[in-house]
């Protein structure tokens, strides 16, 4: 028998089980201590009364002769296939339901996708980013390079003037940095994928959080994209999916790929559920005011956060296109992780679990309830007053 060698290159503990592991010890010592998380980015709102009623009535049909369903397409079923086009329709981008596929999630259908690709592809990851996209490289054996995304270029990396790329990450909104990208700096990275005859896995997961016209929501948006890119989309920021699990890839029919993904989808997949279907669908119909007054509730903590962190001169990166909030704590993340929650007993995202570029950074998110994200900014205004004080007696200064 041969294991994946592949397995001894990843970083021995994974970011966000570090994170638990530390609070998990803390609480073992303060089991009485009220602690706040901005850290994990998993929602809070309870799912909307229409996806409810739709994972009702859907189940009830099950149970019926006439409504009964057995095993699903491969790609998903039409009414979601559908109803996703005309998601897409109504902000001006055109796509059509073959080249929809229907996935358990964003964060699959990424990891998943690598089946498509042989060993020894060179993957251009920007640094800081979800870690997940590293980690599944790693795996599947291929080169991993990174573009450098950094305060000079305010977290957004562009494509280098050299190099090769076979494979693109891009994720915009950006987690963990929450800025997000125009259509003029797509139009690079599309120019360049082309160039490079390289392929983008454009990750839109949190594409409902962008505000107005100052950011793309899609990648084919832009001139070109056809012809390189493949998008991922998920249910899971824009109505409340993470327990649900429900997202979607946009393969236009002019790439091989389309047809390759639905060939490994018949092999490994046998589809998303019915009943979690019909609730997205609901989501993008009769429960499409609850999705909006989901994200516009993260919003309206984001901001809570921002607008205190402009009052103390905060430097930081997203909340405006983001539930993500990426701020400069200008010492090591880790450091800076335990003194917050010891002394504040909040939870944040160390910058530096993301990438080299992140170190010196802190992730916060905007999901948790109204009431508790204001509790913590309350905490967390002394705190930062305090630490600016110590900081460079007590710790040593990275950024």
């Amino acid at each position: 028998m041969k294991l994946n060698r592949n397995f001894k290159n990843l970083k021995e503990n994974y970011l966000f089980a570090e994170v638990s592991k530390r609070v998990d010890a803390y609480k073992a010592e303060f089991p009485n201590s009220d602690i706040i998380s901005l850290g994990i980015g998993d929602v809070t709102i309870p799912l909307s009364q229409k996806a409810v009623e739709a994972c009702k009535d859907s189940a009830i049909a099950m149970s019926t002769k006439s409504g009964f369903k057995g095993y699903g397409p491969y790609d998903g079923y039409d009414f979601l296939k559908n109803a996703i086009v005309d998601y897409y329709k109504k902000r001006g981008v055109k796509i059509e339901a073959d080249e929809v596929f229907v996935t358990d999630g964003a964060k699959n259908g990424i990891g998943n996708f690598l089946d498509l690709f042989d060993a020894g592809n060179t993957v251009m990851i920007p640094d800081p980013v979800y870690p997940a996209y590293v980690d599944a490289n790693v795996l599947a054996g291929h080169k991993v390079v990174y573009v450098d995304a950094t305060k000079e270029n305010k977290f957004l990396a562009m494509p280098p003037k050299r190099g090769k790329a076979d494979i693109i990450y891009i994720c915009s909104p950006n987690n963990p940095t929450g800025a997000a990208y125009t259509k003029d700096q797509l139009k690079e990275w599309v120019d360049f994928a082309l160039d490079k005859q390289a392929v983008i896995l454009y990750d839109a997961a949190y594409e409902a959080y962008i505000n107005g016209k100052t950011a793309a929501r899609s990648i084919f948006e832009v001139t070109g994209a056809r012809d390189c890119a493949v998008e991922f989309c998920s249910f899971s920021k824009m109505a409340g999916f993470t327990g649900v699990r429900c997202g979607w890839t946009v393969i236009p029919m002019s790439s091989p790929l389309n047809r390759m993904w639905l060939h490994r989808q018949a092999i490994k997949f046998n589809g998303t559920s019915y009943v979690v279907q019909r609730m997205a669908e609901s989501m993008l119909k009769e429960g499409f005011d609850d999705s909006l007054k989901m994200v516009e509730a993260y919003k309206k903590n984001a901001k809570i956060i921002t607008d205190k962190f402009d009052a103390l001169g905060i430097e930081y990166t997203g909340g405006e296109h983001a539930p993500y909030i990426w701020f400069n704590c200008g010492i090591d993340s880790w450091q800076f992780f335990d003194y917050m929650l010891k002394k504040a007993r909040i939870v944040c995202t160390p910058g530096s679990g993301f990438g080299r570029n992140g170190n010196g950074w802190i992730r916060l998110t905007s999901f948790n309830s109204k009431e508790r994200t204001e509790e913590a900014v309350s905490r967390f205004v002394p705190f930062w007053k305090e630490f600016v004080e110590v900081r460079n007696k007590l710790f040593t200064v990275v950024n």
